[in-house]
């Protein structure tokens, strides 16, 4: 977030119009976003499309991909303890003061402008985010409690990894919403 102080110059020299001072301002630090997910090794188009929507959202919202390895599953295996390893695994890649959003297929569904809202809204809290993508049999019960929300993509079943894919250009909508720049053409 940028806080600019302009002055405005008096009526004199200037043919009797204002003229704008220079502008003095400092730059606070940034809230930035955190995606931690279940799941190693983006499918090649999926990275590239995530790669380009980050490197889109650098300056407005940096955000930082943290990929945890799912837990062991398959015959033998017991799918409850890779549920709990995934959970605390993403309860430890988490800050303290961050504000925690859960993606869930239970939780809220945002349209593009009601996301940008709450992006407006968690800027103005100061915290940095954390989205969360659990792993394919979704969020173990300790980090459905940790989330401060929790966000629904809709009733559409998506591939994890596509979800990534998703999330970034959202984010990144949201942002263009907020600017008032024409990405958006809702």
């Amino acid at each position: 977030m940028w806080l600019l102080i302009a002055i405005l110059a008096p009526e004199g020299r200037e043919g009797g119009r204002a003229r704008r001072a220079p502008v003095f301002g400092y730059r606070t630090a940034a809230m930035r976003a955190r995606l931690i997910a279940v799941g190693e090794r983006m499918p090649g188009w999926v990275a590239e499309g995530f790669a380009e929507y980050r490197k889109r959202l650098s300056h407005e919202l940096p955000l930082e991909l943290v990929e945890l390895k799912p837990g062991n599953r398959g015959k033998g295996r017991d799918d409850a303890r890779a549920i709990q390893d995934e959970g605390a695994a993403i309860l430890a890649a988490l800050s303290h003061d961050t504000h925690v959003i859960a993606l869930d297929g239970h939780g809220k569904p945002w349209s593009s402008e009601q996301l940008a809202e709450q992006l407006a809204k968690w800027r103005m809290a100061g915290r940095d985010l954390a989205f969360l993508i659990g792993g394919p049999d979704g969020h173990a019960p300790e980090v459905l409690a940790r989330a401060d929300q929790r966000w629904s993509l809709g009733p559409l079943t998506l591939p994890h990894m596509l979800v990534r894919l998703v999330l970034a250009e959202q984010l990144y909508r949201a942002t263009t919403i907020m600017a008032g720049h024409p990405y958006h053409r809702g």
